[in-house]
Order: C-alpha cells, then structure tokens, then sequence
C-alpha cells in the first residue's frame, strides 16, 4: 500500500524549499539584468543574447538530458533494482559525454559559421561576439556533464541541495557583477569569460556531493548496450523535441535580426529573462512534483500517477497565475522601474511570451507521464512540427510589415495546440487518462480562474495610482483577487482541505 500522506508531505516540503531559493534568485536576476543591461549598454546586450542565444539553443538540451535522465534514474527508484540503477547512472553519463562533444563539434563548424556570416552584428563587436560563442560553448559542455550528477539529486527528491547550490550560482552572480564593474576591457568579453565560472563550480559541487551519498554515481558498473540503446535512443527522441523549441526561439531571434538589428533583440531578450523568472513559480511546484509522476508509474500505481499529472497542470498554471496577472496588468511601470531605460515593444514582447508560458505551465504534468512510458517518438515528432509552424508565420507576419511583437504572436496559438496534443498521446499510450476531466475539469477550469482573475484585477486597477505604492497595492490586490478565484473555483474539496492543513502546520506550530 502507498502512503500518499507522505509523498504529499515529501512533495510539500520540497516545493517550499525551491520556492525559497526562487524568491532568492528571481530577486537577484532581475537586479543583475537591470545592471548588465546598464553596463554593456543596449547594443552588446543583444548582442550577447543574439549570440549567447545561438549557444542557447543548443542548451535547450539541458532540460531534455535533465528529463531523460530524471525519468530513468527515478524509474529505477521506483523499481527499486539497484543493479539497474547502477547501470542507468553510468551510462547516463555516458550518454552525456557523447552528445556535448558532438554539440561541440556542431557548434564549432556550422554554428562558428553561422554567426560570423549569417547575424547581423555590427563589425566592430565581431571579435566580442566569438568571444561570448567560445565561453558560451565552454560552459554549455560543463553544464551538459553536470546534468547526470543534478538528476540523481531530484530523483532522489534531495531538493535542499538542489535549492543550495541554486543559492551559491547567485552570489557568484553578485561576485560577477561586481567584477564587471572592476575589471578593465571590453565589457562583453569579460562578461562571458566570467560566466564560465558558474558553470565549473556547479559542475564540481553536484559531483562532489553524489559520490559522496548515493552510491550508484561511485559505480564502476560496466558498459550495457541494451540500456545504452535504450537511454540514447530515448535521449535522442527528447533532444528532437528540445531542439524544436530552441530552434524555434532561436530562429524567431534571427528573424527579428535580420528585420530589426540586435536592438529588438535585446528587447525580446529581456523579455524572456523575465519570463524565465516568473515561470519559476510554477516550475519550482513541478520540479518536486516531477519525479513522484514516474516513480509511481514505475511501481504500478497508475491512478496515483494520473492524480499527480492533472494536480500538476492545474497547480502550476495557477501559481504562474498569480505573478502572470499582476505583471501584466502593471507591465509598464515595472519595467521602467526596473531597467530605467526600456528598449521598444519590451512590454509587449513580454506579454505575449507570459501568455505562452501559461499554456505550456499546463503541459509539464503530461510531458512527464508520457515520459515515464518510455514511448516519446510520436510525442516528440508532433510537439516539434506543432511549434516550428510559428516560423514561417512569423516571417510572413514581418514581411508584411507588422510591428515586431506580431511576430511571436503565433506561438500562443501553437502552444495551445501542442497541449491539446501531448494529452491525446497521453491518452493513446495509457487509455484510463479521462479527456472529460483534462479539457473540461483541468483546462477550461484553468481558463476560466484566468479570464474572472483578469478582468476583476483590470476592474479593481482604475482605484490605484500609477506611482509605486498605487502598484504595490494593485499588485497586492490582484494577489489576493486570483488567490480567491483558485480557491472557490480551481481546487475542489479535498485539496481546499489540504492546503488549509498544509498552511497551518507551516506558519502556525
């Protein structure tokens, strides 16, 4: 017999431990962006995200190795065959060491090509630019081999430690801000230099620490083709996948460029910085969620896992939520307030990527039950030709002559699509999923808290100010509007139940 009372809890405890790292680290991001911003100046800061995006897209990777390799290891958890997982570490490191080096070769021949020949960057930040590809394809290798080592820990659902080294990658931000400010030359250069540093120490610690306490990553288990086979053949799925969506940011980037220069870049860039912070709130949720979906599938709890995926779309949409509505509605003082002098259509850029988000905060859940099938082919194949029609759309909608946030319009549009998608695959591969209770009870029950949220939040802004305290409090009062809505319409009974336990066994005893 499970004891779901203690998953609950394990999953509870963990989701409140990443959010405290996120309030830390989305604090510090922002001011760090503001400053960055400020000290490279608009110019080299697209350049640096036109560039250190081209390296980014590759990065996209990252999450799909993390999500291999998370869904084989916690398998084996939840099996609970320690030869098995002996063997999945090991070749997942395997795996790792592989495809960074064939990234490297890729990047270096047709990627080095690329950017020289195909950006438009000013002539004078040439040399800048190579020099912010080379310490982006540095890091980016030791990010990919530190990802075998960072997986074992979710799996393992170790999430204080994943928050404390999360903790020290922001202050050696800090470190590096104060250094750029310090250290003479050419701001761009010693910028991505200074980067590399976060990646080599994350690398050392997270490999410190699991040989330390989990004994399959001090495995000298020997090479097994079939898994190899396996996991590669399931890594190389996912990456097809990954590299959709980054090739579809990406390329949505150098359109813009070719039609804008690095300036809408930078835009867009700051845009999605902001983005990647806010959606923290829901990813934070998912991660300790996460690894709970596939170990329960492993072990034969079915309906616990199909309980852990519709709770997970619903309660990551409705964290995102929370922040989304209050950004949006405010979107113009924050910015200003935060970055002093803000490039052209960063707000609406900004928007429309915050609605995407919402979309694919409901898509997480089913991802990862698909996953922990093993069976991601016509998953990945989909999802990817769904998301790469924005391209085309994109440019038609520019060459037209449309303003440049038009163009990432389409992704609201094919992210919806995706959505519906992925849970029909969900649907096909594990039949006792309901699509009554994802579309109507999960979905449109997200959609509807979202719409009411919105509109009573926009109702109540005419009484506020626009200065800080007149934002403060709408803010404050979108918060609780949103908060209400949740409550009385997007969780029923039992969950109202637990979140009043859960809220006064944390801040009351």
């Amino acid at each position: 017999m499970v004891d779901n009372s203690s998953s609950n809890k394990l999953i509870a405890k963990n989701a409140v431990m990443l959010y405290l790292r996120m309030f830390l680290v989305l604090a510090v991001s922002l001011y760090t962006s503001r400053v960055v911003l400020k000290t490279l100046g608009i110019s080299d800061f697209g350049v640096y995200n036109i560039v250190g995006g081209f390296v980014s897209m590759l990065a996209y990777l990252n999450s799909v190795l993390v999500g291999s390799s998370q869904r084989f290891i916690s398998y084996s958890l939840g099996k609970k065959d320690s030869e098995t997982l002996n063997k999945t570490f090991v070749t997942t490191q395997q795996i790792h060491l592989i495809l960074s080096l064939v990234i490297l070769f890729v990047a270096e021949s047709f990627g080095l090509w690329f950017v020289n020949s195909k950006l438009v960057i000013d002539p004078d930040r040439i040399v800048a630019a190579n020099w912010v590809y080379q310490c982006s394809l540095i890091s980016l290798f030791l990010t990919i081999n530190s990802i075998p080592y960072s997986a074992c820990i979710v799996a393992h659902e170790n999430m204080h430690v994943y928050a404390y080294v999360s903790v020290l990658e922001v202050v050696l931000k800090l470190v590096i801000l104060y250094l750029l400010l310090l250290i003479p030359g050419d701001k761009l250069i010693v910028y991505a230099i200074l980067h590399i540093a976060i990646s080599l120490t994350t690398w050392i610690i997270y490999r410190l620490y699991c040989r330390r306490h989990f004994y399959e990553s001090k495995s000298d288990a020997k090479f097994d083709k079939s898994l190899f086979k396996e996991m590669f053949s399931f890594a190389g799925w996912s990456a097809i996948g990954s590299l959709g969506f980054s090739f579809k940011d990406q390329f949505s980037n150098i359109i813009l460029n070719g039609f804008f220069g690095t300036t809408i870049n930078a835009a867009r860039g700051l845009a999605m910085q902001v983005n990647s912070a806010i959606i923290s709130f829901s990813d934070n949720f998912f991660t300790a969620i996460k690894p709970q979906i596939v170990k329960q599938y492993a072990a034969g709890n079915i309906e616990r896992s199909q309980k852990l995926v519709y709770t997970g779309a619903r309660f990551s949409f409705y964290l995102l939520s929370l922040i989304t509505i209050p950004v949006i509605l405010n979107v113009d003082y924050i910015l200003q307030l935060w970055l002093e002098v803000v490039p052209e259509y960063t707000s609406q850029f900004l928007i429309i990527t915050l609605l995407s988000s919402l979309i694919y905060s409901l898509t997480t859940s089913t991802s990862t039950a698909i996953q922990a099938t093993g069976k991601i082919k016509a998953f990945q194949i989909g999802v990817t030709c769904i998301m790469l029609l924005e391209l085309p759309i994109a440019y038609v909608i520019l060459k037209a002559g449309c303003n440049p946030y038009w163009a990432v319009i389409p992704v609201i549009f094919t992210s919806f699509l995706a959505l519906l998608y992925r849970f029909y695959i969900l649907k096909r591969l594990v039949p006792t999923y309901s699509l009554r209770h994802y579309y109507v009870n999960t979905v449109l029950r997200c959609v509807l808290v979202f719409v009411l949220s919105l509109i009573a939040s926009f109702v109540t802004r005419v009484l506020f100010t626009d200065n800080f305290w007149g934002v403060v409090l709408n803010v404050v009062a979108s918060i609780i509007i949103t908060g209400s809505f949740i409550i009385v319409l997007g969780i029923n009974k039992k969950e109202r139940q637990a979140l009043i336990q859960f809220l006064h066994s944390s801040f009351i005893h």
